[in-house]
């Protein structure tokens, strides 16, 4: 069974938002003409409770891109973003949302970040999203999203040690790149870890 994961289309990680993610708004036309080729597709959300601890502003003197240790894990802090229920968290405008069939919450444990759509960062909570894929029979997960270098890295590395073959779709990410380049090693990463990177047009979910 094949599924579309779409990650964290969502109003703060485009141009404009409060962790904008350059050509971010790029992906959702990608998005919306992929929806169309699997019968399983599955959307992200950042949903982070305000004073995340992992947002800049809970720390004193602190700033964005720092690392600092959160509850026993590294953390970059990053700019308020993702509040739940805000403005900022909502889906892309144009996303088809109509055509998702499950919506899956990450970030929501103020005291703990959640990159992956599949665990948070120190594995100590499940999403429910590996539990919903096993229940409906998923093998192949198709992906794409913001950003290459977070959050779509860290879901494509936790399916693949879930045993599911991930098929990244290169056209439909975009990454942050704090530091030049992090989107090319994290494609790297992925290829090492046997994603296969593909293109959309050469994509067909059923």
């Amino acid at each position: 069974m094949n599924a579309l994961l779409l990650v964290d289309l969502q109003n703060d990680f485009l141009p404009g938002g409060a962790l904008a993610v350059p050509e971010g708004d790029q992906v959702v036309p990608v998005a919306n003409e992929l929806m169309d080729r699997f019968d399983l597709v599955i959307a992200t959300q950042d949903w982070h409770p305000a004073g995340h601890g992992s947002f800049a502003s809970q720390h004193p003197g602190g700033s964005v891109g720092d690392l600092i240790e959160l509850n026993g894990l590294q953390q970059i802090l990053w700019p308020d973003h993702c509040v739940e229920g805000s403005p900022g968290a909502d889906f892309a405008p144009g996303f088809l949302r109509d055509r998702v069939n499950k919506v899956i919450h990450k970030g929501t444990d103020a005291g703990i970040d959640s990159y992956s759509a599949l665990f948070d960062n120190g594995h100590r909570k499940a999403t429910g999203l590996d539990e919903y894929l096993k229940e409906r029979g998923v093998d192949q997960l198709y992906m794409l999203g913001l950003a290459t270098d977070y959050c779509v890295k860290f879901t494509a590395l936790d399916a693949r040690q879930l045993g599911l073959q991930v098929h990244l779709i290169e056209d439909g990410c975009r990454g942050v790149n704090l530091s030049p380049g992090d989107s090319d090693a994290a494609l790297a990463e992925l290829r090492e870890a046997g994603c296969r990177i593909v293109r959309s047009d050469n994509v067909d979910g059923r």
